[in-house]
């Protein structure tokens, strides 16, 4: 290889590394100030811009839980996003195996229809949603709004683990079979394992929609007891003035558990990106 090419791809590979570290400070650097001025004062706020205040104050943290009912909220999401991950990882798992495996009349207009489903925003489901609840007389349950949230979050997971369980070799299914497995106990102990990259990006995907989530539970919850963890964020912001440094003390603590799950799931998603991209 000449100095020329060697030059020009020396280069080229800075001028990407470069730009990747300009993206990941961009993205970084939000996180980094939500945390300092989580132990700053309202007085010092936005006239310390350090990362590292000179002063901690940890009271804020205290005060932001004790404050505004922030466990009820706090327990009322952790609820709500365990229901919903393992309803939506129950129920897409066992239908994309069947779209993926099973044959049977109308397999292929239903899963189109699915994937239809994801081309609607999730705002544009809130009146049939309204409506079909209060029908039910589910409106301002908690169960009412687990069923919503994975009715939201099944198309999408749907599409995701079909396509690892079409890439699953059929030699493995029919090992299974030849051990006595039902189709039932194929999909438990050969396609789930199989899955375990798409099952982490589901995981994550999903917990992290149903913990921010905040508008549907305006619209379906009447009873202030229900609401989740956004509602105790609300509280912070008043009329004429907003405790900012409390408001940024609870939005560490609510971001704290959607990071903790992704450091958990990280290889797995990785290793999902990674044979997407290379088929």
């Amino acid at each position: 290889m000449s100095i020329y090419h060697k030059a020009k791809k020396t280069t080229i590979n800075t001028l990407i590394h470069l730009f990747l570290l300009a993206v990941a400070i961009t993205c970084i650097y939000p996180l980094l100030w939500m945390v300092a001025s989580s132990f700053k004062t309202q007085e010092t706020i936005f006239s310390d811009i350090s990362i590292i205040p000179r002063h901690l104050h940890f009271e804020n943290y205290y005060l932001a839980v004790s404050n505004s009912d922030f466990g009820r909220y706090f327990l009322n999401s952790t609820i709500y996003t365990v229901s919903v991950v393992f309803g939506i990882v129950v129920v897409s798992s066992m239908a994309a195996y069947a779209f993926s495996r099973l044959r049977f009349p109308g397999r292929n207009i239903l899963f189109i229809i699915f994937i239809a489903a994801m081309m609607i925003p999730m705002p544009g489901g809130f009146v049939p949603l309204y409506v079909l609840l209060n029908k039910l007389h589910l409106r301002d349950t908690a169960f009412g709004y687990i069923l919503a949230m994975i009715s939201m979050g099944l198309a999408t997971s749907i599409f995701i683990l079909k396509t690892f369980f079409d890439k699953m070799p059929k030699e493995l299914e029919d090992a299974a079979r030849i051990d006595g497995c039902s189709k039932l106990g194929i999909w438990w102990h050969v396609a789930i394992p199989f899955a375990k990259p798409a099952l982490a990006v589901v995981v994550v995907f999903n917990a992290l929609n149903v913990w921010n989530e905040y508008v549907l539970a305006l619209i379906i919850f009447d009873s202030k007891n229900l609401m989740p963890l956004q509602r105790a964020l609300m509280m912070f912001r008043g009329e004429f003035l907003t405790n900012y440094p409390l408001l940024m003390a609870g939005l560490t603590i609510t971001a704290l558990p959607i990071i903790i799950v992704y450091i958990f799931m990280q290889k797995y998603i990785v290793k999902g990106v990674a044979s997407s991209v290379l088929g």
